[in-house]
């Protein structure tokens, strides 16, 4: 009897356990406490004499880069990884405290580099000499936040002439000073109806003409702003907002206005915010995250929580869908087209279960299937994606649609990682930059 007791017992415990782990895990993803490891630096003094703004040959200038596509301009790329890549710099402050998460990507012109940070109470935003690591300047405004997932920005700042903006988790949209940081202006979404969503405000800036472009939910779906005093030009549409950035599609020589929300893909006149037509397309959770794939008068959309892909050929006031399938069901991991096939990641942004996989653009259908390399985030260069997965290690892949083509890694690229690295890569004048919460690293590619 007492062994028979004794056997519930352990039994018992090893349940209690095993809920407790899986519980956690399921907090972590859904609540969102992601705790800094490794090593973490203050921020430093900024520089006294502050360098002449430069340009690149190849920068990179706001989310997905200048062609909005997820592809560099950099030529001539390292593609003999057998020892590495060079480590040219690293910095360890952009998030201060314990778990001041922030995912936004950085930005390129020339020597100016932006990004965005975090401590307990104000949103942070660097500017760091693109070359060397050093601090150009630092400045910071105080915002409440919440904590799901951190309360640092998710979105990614756009750098348009000698101004940058930027648009913080809870609706914070400013503009700066490329050259010295001056706050020219700042407005927050909610002070004209616009509303949180679960995961914050997460959709990057959009510069188009005057406009600055962001989603902003409640009734003010999406807003325009002018970029040049942040007053309100046109608010369009109410519902809840997606975490998807705003994309440019041109017909018959007209721009338009691709905006994935938490219930739709809408398209919109730039000059007044009109809806010209909308698709439905809801997730669970309301999660559109991922930007609208553009191919000419071609769309691609695609969402994770099993709902998977459309294709969508769009003219002047209508659309068709090509086909919809579940062959890439990507949560928040942009694909990226090269010469009508899609190559990209389906599944959950955890990284268990997980692929990569080429698809053709004009069918659907499924080229081929690797879980080779873990889920993770691409970028495109000199005829190369370049794969950063979620445990921080990375990839050298040749497109190929007959088959899965890995050409290089470099393991452990980014160390300390405990959380998944979800920020995207980016290459700009011939340097890879990879970030993860506080840090910042920047190859010699």
């Amino acid at each position: 009897m007492k062994k028979h007791l004794k056997l519930i017992i352990i039994i018992s415990a090893v349940i209690v356990v095993v809920i407790i782990y899986f519980g956690y895990n399921i907090y972590k993803m859904v609540a969102g406490f992601e705790e800094m490891t490794g090593k973490k630096e203050s921020v430093p003094q900024q520089m006294t004499d502050m360098p002449p703004i430069t340009k690149g040959i190849a920068d990179w200038t706001n989310w997905r880069g200048p062609t909005f596509d997820g592809k560099s301009a950099t030529l001539g790329i390292k593609t003999s990884w057998e020892n590495g890549l060079e480590k040219l710099w690293q910095v360890d402050y952009l998030c201060q405290g314990k778990a001041n998460a922030s995912w936004s990507t950085p930005v390129i012109q020339g020597n100016r580099l932006v990004v965005t940070g975090r401590d307990d109470d104000n949103d942070l935003v660097f500017c760091i000499d693109a070359e060397n690591g050093k601090l150009i300047w630092h400045k910071s405004y105080e915002a409440d936040a919440e904590t799901s997932h951190g309360p640092g920005a998710r979105a990614t700042p756009f750098i348009d002439d000698n101004r940058v903006y930027t648009f913080s988790r809870s609706g914070d949209l400013a503009c700066w000073m490329l050259n010295d940081g001056k706050l020219l202006w700042k407005t927050n979404v909610k002070d004209i109806g616009g509303e949180e969503p679960q995961w914050g405000f997460s959709t990057s800036p959009y510069v188009f003409q005057n406009k600055v472009i962001v989603q902003g939910g409640g009734k003010a779906l999406v807003v325009a702003y002018d970029k040049l005093n942040g007053n309100v030009i046109w608010k369009s549409m109410e519902g809840d907002a997606g975490y998807s950035t705003t994309a440019l599609i041109t017909i018959d020589n007209e721009p338009k206005l691709l905006i994935f929300h938490a219930k739709a893909l809408s398209l919109l006149n730039p000059h007044n915010g009109k809806e010209i037509w909308s698709t439905p397309w809801e997730t669970k959770y309301g999660v559109n995250a991922s930007t609208p794939l553009v191919n000419n008068n071609l769309v691609f959309i695609t969402s994770g929580y099993g709902m998977g892909c459309e294709l969508l050929e769009v003219n002047a006031n209508s659309f068709s869908i090509k086909w919809q399938n579940k062959v890439i069901a990507s949560q928040h991991s942009d694909p990226i087209e090269i010469d009508g096939y899609i190559y990209g990641y389906s599944g959950e942004s955890s990284g268990r279960g997980g692929k990569f996989k080429c698809v053709e653009m004009a069918t659907g259908n499924e080229m081929w299937s690797t879980t080779e390399i873990s889920w993770g985030t691409i970028i495109y260069a000199d005829g190369y994606l370049i794969c950063f997965d979620v445990k921080g290690n990375l990839y050298l892949v040749k497109p190929n649609a007959k088959e899965f083509q890995k050409v290089g890694e470099m393991p452990k690229a980014m160390v300390d990682v405990t959380n998944p690295a979800w920020t995207a890569p980016v290459v700009a004048n011939g340097k890879l930059y990879l970030r993860y919460l506080q840090r910042l690293v920047c190859f010699r590619l």
